[in-house]
């Protein structure tokens, strides 16, 4: 009996801290947020006359995407490492697809392409036709 005793503490401790780190990347998810709309903020402010608007947007964006990505991470440390049932699963395959258009939607927004596209190749210069 004293075995199960061990065992249930030690589940309640891995518990804990699991909690914790779940809790600490959600945290460094929202700081990646934070730091990356002043970065891009600063940047707007300080920066050369050129297409300000739309290196801002694209900063913006991208931070969005990386922080988006955190979270998704921390929320699957929590649900999976803690609450493996259909439910939390279930809400956790909810938020994925969630981010998960958001994050489609976002790239269209910066690079003009869904993600699953190929990237643009550069326009190569042919030559004229003489007639």
């Amino acid at each position: 009996m004293e075995h199960a005793a061990d065992f249930a503490e030690l589940e309640a401790a891995a518990a804990h801290w699991i909690r914790l780190v779940g809790a600490a990347i959600d945290v460094f998810g929202v700081i990646v947020i934070v730091l990356g709309i002043l970065w891009a903020t600063i940047g707007l402010l300080g920066g050369s006359q050129g297409d300000r608007y739309q290196t801002y947007r694209s900063r913006i964006g991208r931070t969005l995407l990386l922080g988006l990505e955190i979270l998704v991470a921390a929320d699957i440390v929590k649900t999976v490492a803690l609450e493996p049932t259909f439910s939390s699963l279930g809400v956790l395959a909810g938020l994925v697809l969630v981010r998960t258009f958001l994050s489609w939607t976002l790239m269209l927004e910066i690079e003009g392409r869904w993600p699953w596209r190929a990237a643009a190749a550069p326009d190569i210069e042919t030559p004229s036709r003489q007639a």
